[in-house]
């Protein structure tokens, strides 16, 4: 069984599941109706420094984090000093605090931004606005916002949208457009693409170019196309991989792409605490075959300290097919 988002909420028709989706859906237009009244009632706060957001309109698995850090590293480049700012899902402080890797765990601040934080001053806060008027004190010039599109509380200078681009078996990133519990998404589509400046479409290294019916979807939205590409070599020899991501399914394949001799693989629950009896089993599940464990740098920084010397990470990078227009809208904020 394939643990995190459901893959037949992917299914742009029909599926493996009506009935559900069919009892579902009175709960999605509560969904719906109660992010609309919240949006719209809420008077964004100015915080001192243009605030980036990396969004979207699905639930999980469609690539924001790696946007963000490619966003981080153009910004720095451009000599802006740009921190991240994330709520720190799965951690236990709610902030605002930054994240230090030498002293914070997942478990504190959450993998993302304790990921983040090895390369770029990263923050978490579950009031968006005080992590944000935090980080700016700290000199923060741009704030790149991992999630929150569908958070009004900060004034967004720039409002981007992840869109997952693969479009293989059948799979559609917004299924066939229900809210959730009944599909994928976190308000219509159209609602949310109204508040964004540009849709992000983040395809696999091996899809040359974006879906027509996708592209289709967003009008005459601006689209750029980012790819996630692998940032180091798989490990060689026999591995059991394992991930706990919103879309796990996604990191085998990828894997597999990549030239990983996968012998098994275990999906997880996202974000999901890996206790000493699961890694007991997978190191079991290794040694039967002979193999390594791999995983992704996500789920690696969850693991306890002794665990991650028996683990091997693997990166992924976001890369821009055309870094230009990247600069482009970033200019047009004063970036």
């Amino acid at each position: 069984m394939k643990l995190g988002t459901p893959r037949w909420w992917y299914v742009k028709s029909g599926g493996p599941a009506p009935l559900t989706r069919a009892l579902l859906t009175p709960l999605s237009w509560i969904w719906a109706d109660a992010t609309r009244r919240r949006i719209a009632r809420t008077t964004p706060a100015i915080v001192g420094a243009p605030v980036i957001c990396v969004g979207n309109v699905t639930m999980g698995g469609a690539g924001k984090t790696p946007i963000v850090r490619e966003l981080l590293l153009t910004l720095t480049q451009r000599g802006v000093n740009a921190h991240g700012l994330s709520r720190g899902y799965g951690g236990r402080l709610k902030g605002p605090v930054q994240v230090d890797p030498s002293r914070h765990t997942a478990k504190d601040v959450g993998d993302e931004p304790l990921m983040l934080a090895q390369d770029f001053p990263m923050w978490v806060a579950a009031d968006r606005i005080a992590g944000a008027k935090a980080a700016t004190r700290r000199g923060a010039q741009a704030i790149v916002m991992d999630d929150g599109h569908q958070n009004p509380s900060v004034r967004k200078a720039l409002s981007l949208v992840v869109v997952d681009g693969e479009t293989r078996g059948g799979e559609w990133p917004f299924g066939d457009g229900r809210v959730f519990p009944a599909g994928p998404m976190r308000e219509p589509l159209k609602v949310g693409l109204a508040r964004a400046d540009a849709v992000i479409v983040l395809l696999p290294v091996d899809m040359e170019q974006p879906d027509f019916d996708l592209l289709v979807e967003f009008g005459d939205m601006p689209v750029l196309v980012a790819r996630l590409e692998p940032a180091a070599p798989v490990p060689t020899g026999p591995q059991v991989g394992f991930a706990g991501i919103g879309k796990p399914w996604k990191v085998e394949k990828a894997l597999t792409a990549a030239g990983c001799q996968l012998v098994d693989f275990a999906p997880f629950p996202d974000h999901g605490e890996y206790d000493e009896a699961t890694l007991k089993m997978l190191a079991d599940r290794a040694e039967v075959y002979g193999a390594g464990l791999v995983t992704t740098e996500k789920d690696w920084v969850r693991l306890p300290a002794r665990w991650r010397e028996m683990v091997t990470p693997w990166p992924v990078r976001a890369r821009f097919d055309d870094p230009a227009a990247v600069e482009d809208l970033l200019a047009k904020v004063g970036l």
